[in-house]
């Protein structure tokens, strides 16, 4: 088993090596300047935008139930354990460069969301399609087409194998069997390996919840996620800044160690290749993608079933989701983090991370403490797993032109997938997801870089026509 985690984290490492961080930062740097900063001059107007749904628009779903889509799986492990492992892998400073890949992504994901709905198509059974696939083909002509079935190809491996089912799954289970039962008093052994029945009893119940919901689609993924989704952002928000208002004295250090870990040129510790400061970069930028999906093409599947007549309104609203995820939630749960000292304990990985930094940051008990964060993180992977069912099968039916009975198949292949995702070991799991999140992203972005022109275009004439009074806000 060792030789394969070894092999997988070799793959990864090539995978999100400097050549895709280069592309991913430079794709955003190139649509920041080239839409005048928009990501912090529109900001107000795309938060506006996000909760004011446009009348008479066409499209399956409410624009605000769009996002609530996309935030559903992309808020989830990526924002407490993914930040953690970011943290603890690469120090402090990957803070700093989750935040700016973040910052830059905003313009990524605007013109994600702009793309999205500008290339859609209109099946006759009236379903919306649309993404990268349709952007990439429809866009850049039929002779790219190859690139848009990569993409869904890749999407459909992440979705099934990897940032979809087995990371969610595997950080509810692991959570839960902290909280339950950390002593792993109560085992049962399955194929020689020891596994608690908390591990088990929990991966039953969330696979049997999976299964429930997506059975019925993107409507009723949309339905559960505009309820849920908000509520779960704003009670774990609150839990995070109780934590820096109750510690808010040790701030000005935690900023510092963020902006000595980001620049630092010392050589790694602990055998790792280069300096703090690539360390930081490389797994600050991964684990950034990783939570708010920007460049990977993912949120604007489900862009293009909001009911919008205007790309750009979209590309906005759109672009509030990776505003929420890092510059908001991940940002507030690295401070939580780098302030408790958490990362430095090298007995702690993975969930255990948040779960010492909340015990230290909260003002109750360390059972009350582990009990809201374990609470947060079922909520926050579940509706990812919900979310990633409709992208996968979105790339699905682009690939092979799914009818109903090889989707409904497919879905039960997904639950499948679920259902084995505890059984995993964490740092293979969390492998394999930045691998196929590393592999989606090299097609969208190049398709991105090659259509940077049709959304500044697209841009400047609805700032037009809004000025001019021919559309209304």
């Amino acid at each position: 088993m060792s030789r394969i985690n070894d092999m997988i984290s070799t793959i990864d490492d090539y995978v999100w090596g400097l050549p895709l961080i280069i592309l991913i930062m430079a794709c955003g740097v190139l649509l920041s300047a080239r839409l005048g900063f928009l990501q912090l001059r529109r900001l107000g107007t795309a938060l506006k935008y996000m909760v004011r749904n446009e009348k008479d628009g066409s499209g399956e779903v409410s624009s605000f139930a769009a996002l609530c889509t996309a935030l559903s799986a992309t808020v989830g492990t990526g924002n407490i354990v993914g930040v953690a492992t970011a943290i603890a892998a690469g120090g402090a400073g990957a803070l700093f460069w989750m935040e700016l890949a973040a910052f830059l992504g905003m313009a990524t994901k605007y013109a994600e969301g702009l793309l999205a709905v500008k290339y859609r198509i209109k099946e006759e059974n009236g379903n919306i399609l649309g993404g990268p696939f349709y952007y990439i083909e429809n866009g850049l002509g039929k002779n790219w087409k190859w690139l848009g079935k990569l993409f869904a190809l890749f999407g459909l491996l992440a979705g099934l194998m990897g940032i979809g089912t087995i990371t969610q799954i595997n950080g509810i289970t692991s959570a839960a069997n902290n909280f339950f039962d950390p002593g792993q008093s109560s085992t049962v052994s399955i194929f020689g390996i020891e596994y608690t029945w908390t591990t088990i009893i929990a991966g039953a119940v969330i696979t049997l919840l999976t299964a429930l919901i997506i059975i019925g689609g993107i409507k009723r993924i949309a339905t559960v996620s505009e309820i849920v989704v908000p509520v779960m952002i704003i009670a774990y928000a609150g839990c995070c800044l109780t934590i820096i208002f109750c510690h808010i004295t040790e701030i000005p250090a935690a900023i510092a160690a963020i902006i000595k870990g980001a620049f630092s040129l010392k050589a790694a510790a602990g055998g790792a290749a280069g300096t703090v400061m690539m360390c930081a970069m490389r797994n600050g930028v991964a684990r950034g993608i990783f939570s708010n999906e920007a460049g990977l093409g993912s949120a604007p599947i489900a862009a293009a079933a909001a009911r919008t007549n205007e790309p750009v309104r979209q590309g906005l609203v759109t672009m509030t989701g990776t505003f929420i995820d890092t510059i908001i939630v991940c940002t507030m749960t690295g401070l939580a983090i780098i302030m408790s000292g958490s990362h430095n304990t090298s007995e702690l990985k993975g969930v255990m991370i948040t779960m010492d930094a909340f015990d230290y940051g909260l003002p109750f008990s360390g059972r009350v403490s582990s009990f809201i964060l374990m609470s947060c993180l079922t909520v926050f992977a579940f509706t990812t797993i919900l979310g990633w069912n409709y992208y996968s099968e979105r790339c699905l039916s682009y690939l092979t032109g799914a009818s109903k009975r090889v989707t409904n198949i497919y879905r039960w292949i997904y639950i499948a997938a679920v259902f084995t995702g505890p059984y995993l070991t964490v740092e293979a799991v969390w492998n394999i997801a930045d691998i196929f999140n590393g592999l989606m992203a090299i097609p969208n972005v190049t398709a991105i870089i090659l259509l940077s022109g049709v959304v500044s275009s697209e841009t400047k004439d609805y700032f037009a026509r809004l000025k001019s009074g021919k559309v209304r806000e």
